[in-house]
């Protein structure tokens, strides 16, 4: 530890629970912010970067899923956990194709909130801890574990902090499957509450990140029965 608090931006429309998120969060020792849309956060977002956002889904205006597309499009990838009301799987596997990477339904324990948001930040802080020479090639794929940046072919790829811990964790496991279990536990932790289905729409969006496509050489396979491989192109 360094002791430099994480940086922590709250985007709710509700007035008393933003107010009782930045309290409890600042509490716990991070240095909390909290606004109330996505305009207010872009403008917070340009005076100071933010290690993590907590995004309310339901917002009058730009709700929370457009501003975690928007983000992700602008190709800022600041871990985001979406705080919802909603029940339905739909919701969350939506959330996840648009580049969330954790939520938590409302109404939660402000505990787990701080385990979730801690849970998240260490895994992105887990990737800038690991050696500056780290450098993996696979096929025209080039995988940064230390700048948790990855290229193909030279093009700088749009990852979020999700879709890099999947890769990483098939990079480490290269040439041999992992289920979707492992997959889970070695990318998101052993604690992480995500279903098969989720996996497959996350593996599905990174693949689409990296450039894979059906009708050429692949580098994430699909092993029936299985779950998924990282390979050599033309494997």
């Amino acid at each position: 530890m360094n002791g430099k608090p994480d940086r922590v931006i709250v985007v709710d429309d509700d007035p008393e629970l933003r107010a009782l998120l930045r309290r409890f969060l600042s509490d716990h020792g991070f240095d909390t912010r909290a606004v109330e849309s996505g305009a207010a956060l872009d403008r917070e977002l340009s005076r100071n970067p933010a290690d993590a956002i907590v995004l309310d889904l339901m917002m009058p205006g730009e709700d929370g899923l457009s501003i975690c597309r928007r983000l992700r499009a602008a190709g800022d990838m600041t871990p985001i956990l979406m705080l919802t009301a909603r029940g339905d799987p739909i919701d969350r596997i939506v959330g996840l194709e648009t580049g969330m990477d954790d939520y938590l339904s409302k109404p939660f324990e402000p505990r787990e909130l701080v385990a979730r948001l801690s849970a998240v930040l260490r895994r992105t802080r887990g990737w800038r801890d690991v050696a500056t020479d780290d450098i993996v090639t696979v096929g025209t794929l080039e995988i940064n574990l230390s700048t948790r940046t990855a290229t193909r072919g030279g093009t700088v790829l749009k990852l979020s902090s999700r879709e890099f811990a999947l890769l990483a964790a098939l990079v480490r496991s290269r040439g041999r499957p992992l289920s979707r279990s492992q997959l889970i536990e070695r990318a998101l932790g052993r604690d992480a509450e995500v279903t098969d289905r989720a996996v497959d729409v996350q593996v599905a969006r990174l693949r689409r990140a990296i450039g894979d496509q059906a009708d050429a050489a692949e580098l994430i396979k699909t092993v029936w029965g299985v779950g998924y491989v990282l390979v050599s192109d033309g494997a």
